[in-house]
């Protein structure tokens, strides 16, 4: 009995350590209201919930297949350029009079297009996936300003894109369909062969390949499904603003690294979780909203958002020892 009871409350302390990272991150949510509900005017308001919701559905989307990419070992930096080319690239789709459900089809099928390019370069031509998604960076970054002269490209009236932006029961579409992509992104992770395909590839892709996975089509897959998602959010993008923007999504690719990274998922590969990555989005969109209506300086936003990538990288070091010694133990 005695050895039972021991079992069972190693087993309970084992669970608790193997989801420390979420429940510190719950933990670290609930100061973030409580200081900045202290502070900030109007930060627990009911319009200020809707824009924080609004913004990590902006961040959350284009995270969900960041956390898949990263925890294959790989890295994407072109997602801020892709939300704003695919806005502007709807702008024009839809300034040419084709049918709205055909032109968001067209403006997925385009980004899983362009984001598919970096997989191959990746897959089959060996190029690092930083530099493959750097070049995409700059060529969709620059292609975008270029069609449009940095002015934006705006798409009259559309009840179907306005209807994106119309808020059920008060909470904004965008976050429902964050939810979505979460619940899917999660039981794919988790439940199926691809999901355990990707962890495989990021803890040893040479082991992974030996065991009969096909690396270079799981990564080919892992940015094109990452160039959908960033087209998901250029759509919602435009229904936000009501035109396409090259400017827009300025920084967004260091915001999604940033949720992926504090919410547990290792650099390095093999190692994270979707419900790390929507506590990671929830704390890095409090941050930014809170240190807004304080009244900070953009620029010394940007130190903080610093800040907290390095600190988020050394606590996912330090858990990773951790983890390798238990394992010794």
């Amino acid at each position: 009995m005695a050895i039972q009871t021991t079992k069972a409350a190693a087993g309970s302390a084992w669970r608790i350590s193997n989801h420390m990272n979420e429940i510190s991150l719950f933990v670290a949510i609930l100061v973030l209201y409580v200081v900045f509900g202290s502070l900030a005017n109007g930060f627990l308001s009911f319009n200020n919930q809707i824009n924080i919701l609004r913004d990590a559905a902006t961040i959350g989307i284009a995270a969900w297949a960041a956390s898949l990419i990263i925890i294959s070992g790989e890295i994407d930096v072109s997602v801020g350029p892709m939300v704003a080319f695919i806005s502007v690239v709807l702008a024009y789709l839809l300034q040419w009079g084709i049918p709205t459900p055909l032109a968001f089809l067209l403006a997925i099928a385009i980004g899983a297009a362009l984001g598919s390019i970096a997989g191959i370069l990746r897959a089959y031509f060996d190029v690092p996936s930083f530099v493959a998604t750097l070049g995409l960076w700059s060529a969709l970054r620059g292609t975008a300003l270029f069609l449009t002269d940095a002015l934006p490209v705006s798409i009259g009236r559309n009840d179907i894109v306005d209807l994106l932006d119309q808020p059920i029961l008060g909470i904004p579409p965008a976050a429902v369909i964050m939810l979505f992509f979460f619940a899917v992104f999660a039981f794919i992770s988790r439940k199926t062969a691809f999901g355990r395909s990707v962890f495989a590839i990021g803890g040893n892709d040479h082991a992974a390949f030996l065991s009969g996975i096909n690396v270079a089509r799981i990564r080919v897959g892992l940015f094109a499904i990452a160039g959908a998602m960033a087209a998901i959010s250029g759509i919602l993008l435009v229904s936000r603003l009501g035109s396409g923007n090259a400017t827009a999504a300025n920084g967004l690719e260091f915001d999604v690294i940033a949720a992926v990274v504090v919410g547990g998922t290792a650099l390095s590969g093999g190692r994270g979780s979707m419900l790390g990555t929507l506590l990671g989005v929830l704390v890095i969109t409090l941050i930014g909203n809170g240190l807004v209506l304080l009244g900070i300086n953009p620029f010394f936003q940007q130190v903080v958002r610093g800040l907290i990538i390095v600190i988020a990288v050394l606590a996912n070091i330090q858990a990773i020892k951790r983890s390798l010694a238990r394992n010794k133990g």
